[in-house]
């Protein structure tokens, strides 16, 4: 603000003397000249670093802001797994634009508004002094003027441009997210020579987006024809208004000088709504998006923003153990398992079969803590105790000693661990083809589908919780790999929830819960159990 203050002074001051070099020259003045001439030189030394840092700091500030703004959101974003509660919510499209461009864009142009609105009040007040003293009523024109301008303007365009800017970003966002898609899943699209389809459906996308845009340039153009005209009308309007004044010989020729600049000034000041708005319309949509998306992180959804659902009832202990628990999708459509009551000590095991879309990874994602949708009492260890190994396994950015102590990279290991473990799970060579264990890759593409499970199986052995949940975590393993791995855990007395077709994985459980349609299932003994029927066909 000192800056801006100083940065206006200086344009009080540069206009002044523009007038002062005009008269002197008019009545050939040489020393009224060259002393005017001085002091603009003056002006600039000191006016120019003046400039120069106001947009710095300007810029800096910005800048911290968005870092802070962003620490915040983010933080919000991991808290209470909103990030994977969002993605119930289509509503919130593309997260992480919000993140990276609106949040970006919110803290810039907000600097910018703010101190161009500032800029504006220092203008009007420090050029109107100086046009009330060459004509009041050139003033007194000026605000009628730039009042009516302003509200034709905003009456006209203000609400549709915020409304289609408000689109557009979602709009990018979309084909955004279309490019990154088809780039994450490149393997997959080659081998089904998707090629075709997935260019189709970007076409789609960017057809919404061009045709949006050629809606905001449209309207876009009645808004230009306020800004241009008022542009030409600041070039000739004061001199008219003052020129007889000036024929007359009442006011030197420099003061029309003076008036231009301290109109077209005070102009500015006066129709910064109209001159900004295509600009504010897109900040809008930012700040549109940003609110939206801060709700969504709340802990809770606001009230009446959805169905209310019963919850299970989630509770600790040292042992897992569910009482009555019947668990429903998360907006509570379908229910997915009935009044189911069981317990897993720990030394034992569960291994969970069904047909194919009965709940079974949906109950591991209850025990995770994922879904609570139903109810029901559900007590489970810590998760400092607990461990899940999904089909998938993740490869997170970083090193293979990242890969293999996630998510607790804040324990030492040594690299002699590291090696044990990774020589169990017959990845021995995998240290010498990445360079060492502090060499970053991007492992979801230099292994395989079978390797990347195995690798996620070191961080059972480093971490050594008492509960792994295994969500057909060897599916992509051969049967040699999956018996030396289930071997391992079970002689470490680690207490084992699995979801799997395979029957050779029964003996490492001593329970097997079915799972059937319509919720119903039943409970047996490992020893006793053998897959028929259509559990052998569902593998």
């Amino acid at each position: 603000m000192l800056l801006l203050v100083g940065y206006t002074e200086i344009a009080v001051l540069v206009n002044q003397q523009a007038g002062e070099i005009t008269s002197a020259l008019a009545v050939r003045e040489a020393p009224r000249f060259w002393r005017a001439i001085l002091i603009f030189f003056v002006l600039l030394v000191v006016g120019v670093p003046v400039d120069v840092y106001y947009y710095y700091v300007r810029d800096l500030l910005a800048l911290n802001w968005r870092r802070w703004l962003t620490d915040r959101f983010v933080n919000r974003y991991m808290e209470n797994r909103a990030y994977y509660r969002l993605v119930s919510q289509p509503e919130i499209d593309n997260p992480d634009q919000r993140i990276s461009d609106d949040i970006s864009s919110f803290t810039q142009q907000s600097l910018v508004f703010v101190l161009v609105f500032a800029n504006g009040f220092f203008q009007l007040v420090a050029f109107g002094w100086v046009l009330w003293s060459i004509s009041n009523y050139l003033v007194l024109f000026l605000f009628v003027y730039a009042a009516l301008v302003t509200a034709a303007t905003f009456g006209i365009f203000g609400e549709k441009l915020v409304e289609l800017n408000f689109i557009q970003r979602r709009r990018e966002a979309d084909f955004r997210f279309g490019l990154v898609r088809l780039r994450e899943n490149s393997e997959a699209i080659a081998l089904y020579h998707g090629e075709r389809r997935e260019k189709l459906h970007l076409d789609e996308v960017f057809a919404r987006l061009f045709a949006n845009a050629r809606k905001i340039i449209r309207w876009s153009i009645g808004l230009n024809f306020f800004y241009y005209g008022n542009s030409y009308i600041v070039m000739v309007l004061p001199t008219v208004i003052i020129a007889p004044r000036v024929l007359s010989g009442e006011l030197d020729v420099g003061r029309i000088v003076q008036a231009t600049g301290a109109f077209s000034a005070i102009l500015d000041a006066l129709s910064l709504l109209v001159n900004n708005l295509e600009g504010m319309s897109r900040f809008a949509a930012s700040v549109g998006r940003l609110e939206t998306f801060s709700h969504g992180l709340s802990a809770e959804p606001a009230k009446g923003s959805r169905p209310e659902h019963d919850r299970i009832r989630i509770e600790a202990d040292n042992e897992l153990s569910l009482k009555n628990v019947t668990l429903k999708t998360p907006k509570g459509e379908q229910v997915l398992i009935k009044d189911l009551t069981l317990s897993v000590a720990t030394g034992e095991g569960l291994l969970i079969v069904g047909a194919s879309g009965v709940g079974k990874s949906s109950l591991l994602r209850a025990i995770a803590g994922l879904w609570d949708t139903g109810k029901g009492t559900l007590a489970r260890p810590s998760s400092e105790h607990m461990l899940f190994l999904p089909q998938h396994a993740y490869m997170p950015a970083g090193t293979l000693r990242t890969q293999m102590n996630y998510p607790n990279l804040d324990r030492s290991v040594s690299d002699d661990e590291l090696r044990e473990a990774l020589k169990f799970v017959n990845l021995r060579d995998l240290v010498e083809r990445c360079g060492g264990f502090d060499a970053e890759f991007d492992f979801e593409k230099i292994l395989s589908f079978g390797e990347r499970q195995r690798l996620a199986f070191t961080r059972v052995l480093l971490k050594n919780p008492r509960y792994v949940l295994l969500d057909e975590a060897t599916s992509a393993l051969d049967q040699q790999n999956e018996s030396a791995l289930y071997k391992k855990l079970r002689a470490e007395s680690r207490t084992l929830v699995s979801v799997s077709h395979h029957p050779a994985l029964v003996k490492y459980h001593s329970h097997v819960l079915e799972l059937r349609p319509g919720g119903e299932w039943q409970l047996h003994k490992a020893a006793k159990f053998r897959f028929t029927g259509d559990l052998v066909e569902a593998r």
